[in-house]
């Protein structure tokens, strides 16, 4: 065969296979506007969308159905853009209060042991307290011998035989006696060292025997009634974060665990090199879980605009971007989207959609603009409606009137 009648063969071959996918592919027509066509060329190539939706086959005029697409559909909700904000924060205790002996001295006794909880006031551990000790009782039998004295002077003072200024003098001896068995005592309890706050003791670093002084560190106290989480916030969201904000944090200690908060305190101003402030979190730590020095990743969100929410089906793409098909007087109409936001039950859209609309979720595949359909019920079975039921009803009577004429 000639070169020319090979090329010409190879031609009709190709024009006949972009004829018979312009007419058969649903999506040919809207991918040849895609890529420029001018829509007369189009329309001569193709047959109108809304006719060949509504032409019904041979088959159906015979039977007196129309030719519709089954389709399944879902309403159209509406939901609030949610504008999450996440960031790393690390957790620190309600209180602290690190447990340092009020004078130097040696260590007679270790009252408590790592993770006890212990209450205020209560003994850690006790220095070396003789001399104290000694001082005190001084300081009492001082006090007990000035007051006798006082007594005595008080009964001849009856009898005229001593002046009031000795007796004035001797109530300033009672009164500075006094005032020394109580620096003896002060002197005293201070060998004692007790907790300045409620909480859990940490690891002592220290053992009985070990001389410290006021900066030795005998103790740590943590109250984790509530676990504090500090986290840096950029300041775009400074207008929307409040005192009291719920949130969420999660820890690596315990995945799939979730600890709900509130926002406990925020700072005053913004940071000029970061752009950002900083932000305390509470988060109530009822079962004794969590501990100070932990890594926490915190969630908030903040309320936003509404849109409308359709099923992650509806959403279909071509060339010119996202789509649904929305069935209006039972016909399908092609609406374009903006795709807002992705959840895991739905997407949030952007478009000519309300509240209450019914897009299509199954059945996309055969639509067109205009195209009548069918919807389907939960079932998967045709939508029994009162205009199907119409639909049969006339195709019964002229089946029977064919019947008669025969």
């Amino acid at each position: 065969m000639a070169l020319w009648k090979q090329a010409f063969l190879c031609l009709v071959l190709l024009v006949g296979a972009f004829v018979a996918w312009v007419r058969f592919d649903p999506g040919a027509t809207q991918r040849l506007a895609g890529w420029g066509i001018q829509s007369s060329v189009i329309a001569a190539i193709a047959p109108d969308d809304r006719e060949k939706a509504k032409a019904p086959t041979a088959a159906q005029r015979s039977a007196g159905v129309d030719r519709a697409a089954l389709v399944a559909t879902s309403p159209v909700e509406s939901a609030t853009l949610n504008s999450s904000f996440k960031a790393i924060g690390s957790g620190i205790p309600l209180h602290t209060a690190t447990v340092t002996p009020a004078d130097a001295g040696t260590l007679t006794a270790i009252r408590v042991e790592a993770g006890v909880d212990v209450k205020e006031g209560d003994a850690i551990a006790t220095l070396d307290s003789q001399p104290q000790r000694i001082a005190a009782d001084k300081a009492k039998l001082a006090l007990e011998d000035a007051q006798k004295k006082l007594d005595r002077l008080k009964q001849l003072r009856q009898s005229s035989t001593v002046s009031s200024v000795q007796i004035s003098d001797q109530q300033n001896v009672v009164a500075s006696n006094k005032l020394a068995l109580e620096q003896a005592q002060y002197d005293l309890d201070k060998r004692t060292i007790a907790a300045p706050i409620a909480g859990v003791v940490g690891i002592i670093p220290v053992n009985t025997g070990d001389y410290v002084t006021a900066q030795t560190k005998i103790a740590t106290i943590d109250d984790r009634s509530k676990i504090l989480v500090d986290f840096q916030v950029p300041e775009r969201f400074s207008g929307q974060l409040k005192k009291g904000m719920p949130l969420s944090a999660t820890s690596s200690a315990f995945p799939g665990k979730k600890f709900e908060g509130k926002v406990q305190a925020i700072d005053n101003r913004v940071d000029a090199e970061s752009r950002t402030f900083q932000v305390r979190a509470a988060l109530p730590n009822d079962e004794d879980r969590l501990r100070a020095g932990m890594s926490f990743l915190v969630t908030m969100k903040f309320p936003g605009d509404v849109y409308p929410a359709v099923d992650p089906l509806a959403v279909q793409w071509d060339s010119s971007g996202a789509y649904v098909w929305r069935v209006a007087d039972g016909q399908a109409e092609r609406v374009d989207v903006g795709v807002v936001q992705r959840n895991p039950e739905s997407i949030l859209v952007s478009g000519k959609l309300a509240r209450g609309d019914t897009v299509v979720t199954q059945g996309v595949q055969v639509l067109r603009p205009g195209a009548t359909v069918r919807v389907a019920d939960s079932n998967g079975d045709e939508d029994d409606s009162a205009a199907a039921k119409n639909t049969r009803h006339d195709a019964a009577r002229r089946k029977e009137a064919g019947s008669a004429a025969l």
